[in-house]
């Protein structure tokens, strides 16, 4: 973990990252997106959740393939499925320690919302560790991971790659930031649609507990 002592800038995920993907958070979110499409498109919850995937694997994000294809007000989407109970996630005492012992830049890079990190980091109790939030709406609603929101990050905030290091849960998420010359931290889950391409060369490293991997770095 040495290697890890030059990073000066930290990329964040926001959901299944920073929180245990235990908590099921999105699985409320994936409910909402389902019955979203279901009154948008008039049809049923089960066309609603198989166009739902569909669209999620061919265009990376749901919204997207709403957008492109039913022409939809992105705000409204992202407004009503962030709209979610988070009563149940809690304080997190240890990542709030080794995030304000984290020396450089920190930032959530996120294919949600604004508002939905800033509810979640709340509640975990780290809103203000934080040097900004890069959302869906600033990549110009083009997800990871495609290419595009990866240098729109490094441009807005003066990110020099060699001394980065991104952390998500999708495995696939990390490929553009590898080959942007970042380094890489997969957050290990079993969930198919994330652990597809876990084993491949573009993760630097795995990790089941970010808190300890944190820890290891700040030691």
């Amino acid at each position: 973990m040495k290697e890890l002592k030059k990073i000066k800038y930290w990329l964040f995920d926001l959901d299944n990252t920073l929180y245990s993907g235990d908590t099921k958070v999105f699985d409320q979110v994936d409910k909402k997106m389902s019955f979203f499409i279901s009154k948008k498109l008039n049809v049923s919850l089960e066309e609603a959740k198989k166009i739902q995937k569909s669209y999620f694997h061919e265009y990376n994000t749901t919204l997207n393939g709403m957008i492109k294809n039913h022409k939809i007000d992105a705000e409204e989407f992202l407004e009503f499925v962030h709209d979610v109970d988070l009563n149940f996630l809690k304080k997190d005492l240890n990542l709030q320690n080794e995030l304000t012992n984290l020396i450089g830049k920190k930032y959530i890079f996120t294919n949600g919302s604004k508002a939905h990190a800033s509810n979640v980091t709340k509640r975990i109790g780290i809103q203000n560790l934080f040097d900004g939030v890069f959302d869906i709406v600033d990549s110009d609603f083009i997800p990871k991971p495609s290419i595009e929101p990866y240098k729109k990050i490094i441009q807005k905030y003066g990110i020099d790659p060699e001394y980065c290091i991104f952390i998500e849960d999708i495995a696939r998420n990390l490929k553009p930031a590898y080959e942007l010359g970042m380094k890489t931290v997969w957050i290990k889950n079993d969930e198919p649609w994330a652990a597809e391409f876990s084993n491949e060369n573009f993760i630097n490293y795995r990790t089941s507990n970010l808190s300890e991997f944190l820890r290891r770095i700040n030691e």
